[in-house]
């Protein structure tokens, strides 16, 4: 049985400590949290959670705190409060409401779980855990018109298949 822990307040950043890496929730009441979640990230999935980090797409999901936790731990931990004014609770929940059920990119360096909670509470996208730690300014926010993120979709899109389409250059000494 996990210690008793104070319930989160309305807005709060939630950090769950999965192996070998953090996911993260934001806290909407009534004992749910919005999060944006790989389709192989679940609570109890242990290591193989981690592949949750590889795909290309993830769904905004609603549900209950001890679901999203189950055995893992967790905090609250709204660490940027001291360099960024969070929304009011309200707007917050609003936001997040919205999203939940959409499908939305998922990028480890850029677009992931703590990018989203972040832009959520404080409007900035940001990520201290990816390996870039590449804030919003590199990309567009979830809540920017539909017109903008498709256009930066494309250009993503497009990027990845003209890589994909470019021979590779065999080095002549092999």
């Amino acid at each position: 049985m996990r210690a008793s822990i104070p319930e989160p307040k309305v807005g709060d950043l939630i950090e769950i400590f999965r192996p070998f890496y953090r996911h993260w929730a934001i806290y909407v009441g009534d004992g749910y949290v919005v999060h944006l979640a790989p389709p192989s990230e679940m609570a109890g999935a242990g290591a193989a959670s981690i592949m949750s980090t590889l795909t290309e797409k993830a769904v905004v999901k609603k549900e209950l705190l001890d679901d999203v936790v189950g055995r893992d731990r967790y905090q609250v931990n709204n660490k940027h409060d001291d360099k960024y004014s969070p929304l009011p609770p309200s707007k917050i929940v609003q936001r997040a409401e919205q999203l939940v059920g959409q499908e939305l990119p998922y990028s480890l360096p850029c677009e992931n779980c703590e990018h989203f909670v972040n832009e959520l509470r404080y409007g900035v996208a940001r990520s201290d855990q990816s390996p870039f730690a590449i804030s919003a300014q590199v990309r567009p926010s979830y809540f920017v018109n539909a017109e903008l993120s498709a256009t930066w979709e494309s250009r993503q899109l497009f990027s990845r298949s003209l890589m994909r389409s470019r021979p590779y250059k065999r080095l002549s000494w092999l």
